[in-house]
């Protein structure tokens, strides 16, 4: 539970999606936060959704992760996927949740 508790994760919406151009699965995305302000995130979805069914989406985000680099572009979190039959469902919220609430 110790170990649990050291994860901020965090409900975000995605307002912004774009293709790393240089590479064949990346994208670069930004997610608000609320009160976290925005942040930047590159995940390998390119070959599970359009950008268009990512933008506005409700996520669950990791975002005390250290930036780290993927495509040339810096990564300050991440989106929350589960693995499921060759699919990548996004973890999400059933109700109405406001952006930057902590999920415990």
């Amino acid at each position: 539970m110790e170990d649990f508790k050291k994860l901020d994760i965090r409900v975000g919406t995605i307002v912004k999606v774009e293709r790393i151009r240089r590479t064949e699965k990346l994208y670069k995305m930004l997610i608000d936060l609320g009160p976290l302000e925005k942040r930047q995130t590159v995940a390998s979805l390119v070959e599970y959704y359009t950008p268009e069914q990512l933008l506005g989406r409700k996520v669950i985000f990791l975002a005390n992760l250290k930036p780290v680099e993927f495509g040339g572009e810096v990564s300050e979190g991440m989106i929350l996927t589960a693995d499921y039959e060759g699919r990548v469902p996004l973890l999400t919220v059933v109700d109405e949740v406001p952006d930057g609430v902590r999920v415990v």
